[in-house]
């Protein structure tokens, strides 16, 4: 009889799971949900990644610029990106804990720093985006939509506006043609094609890869100058994704923040709000970590 009673206790709604509110809960529902949706996501890209291996661009010669920086640094600014969600977790950590002891004050000043660093990480987001946007040293694509790159003596990359005497950065200058470009390589016997499986054609034979081929600057969603075209398609999605959550992230912690200077929790008597977006924002900063290693360094 006692047990059954337990049961009804139990059951019946007088408890809270795991002395949770509804609505941590819900968030917790959702947080489940989104988390299929990015495994989803990042399940296509290992399958297609490891489908196309001989073919798929490194990271680590894509991503090599740094802001203010001149040469090339692999992975460095997508590191400081991820180095910066971090410490915005943390302190969200902080602000959580200054709220369940009911210190506004204290609430007010980690939320800022974290705010900060969303936007911050959004910043740098868009520069990256903007600078793959734009391309680095250019390739050639092919008419069965390979991409091959021209190389120097040391295997390297060697920049199309180098070989064409160009601007890189003024777009008015970027109007050679294929023509123009083979032109440009004939007088230069040091440098070769670099095919997209790494193998290397020597100068004498490459004159056969600027046939019914164009110049591609620059990657989109419908060429892409780093090698296959997935490989953008999968950078824009994943990382557009995560950055829509991002940006939503830093809109509600701007509402909740505003919230707080206004003392409605404060009149409320606790902080519960605070810790729902924490939960939120927490689970972007872990996405962002598992982007990091399936996408960048794997």
């Amino acid at each position: 009889m006692e047990q059954e009673l337990n049961k009804e206790k139990l059951w019946g709604g007088g408890e809270k799971p795991y002395k949770a509110s509804y609505g941590k809960l819900m968030m917790w529902f959702f947080l489940i949900s989104d988390a299929l949706t990015f495994s989803g996501f990042l399940a296509a890209y290992g399958f297609m990644r490891f489908r196309n291996e001989s073919i798929w661009p490194v990271p680590e010669d894509v991503f090599t610029h740094f802001p203010f920086l001149k040469g090339e640094h692999p992975l460095l600014f997508v590191a400081l990106m991820t180095f910066i969600l971090i410490m915005s977790s943390v302190t969200m950590v902080l602000a959580v804990n200054a709220g369940n002891k009911n210190n506004k004050n204290g609430v007010i000043l980690w939320m800022a720093l974290t705010i900060v660093g969303g936007i911050t990480f959004l910043g740098s987001q868009a520069w990256e985006w903007g600078h793959f946007i734009h391309g680095d040293k250019g390739a050639i694509e092919l008419s069965d939509r390979e991409i091959v790159h021209i190389v120097d003596e040391n295997h390297k990359t060697y920049s199309l506006y180098d070989l064409m005497e160009v601007d890189k950065y003024d777009n008015s200058q970027h109007d050679f043609t294929i023509s123009d470009l083979k032109n440009a390589f004939s007088l230069r016997p040091d440098l070769s094609i670099e095919r997209a499986d790494r193998t290397v054609v020597p100068h004498e034979d490459s004159h056969v890869y600027f046939e019914n081929s164009q110049v591609v600057l620059g990657a989109n969603l419908t060429h892409n100058e780093y090698g296959h075209q997935l490989f953008a398609d999968f950078f824009y999605f994943i990382t557009g994704f995560h950055g829509f959550h991002v940006f939503s992230g830093v809109i509600i912690l701007i509402i909740i923040f505003i919230n707080v200077i206004v003392g409605t929790y404060e009149r409320r008597g606790h902080y519960e709000m605070v810790e729902k977006v924490g939960l939120y924002w927490h689970f972007v900063d872990l996405v962002w970590v598992f982007v990091f290693t399936f996408y960048y360094l794997v």
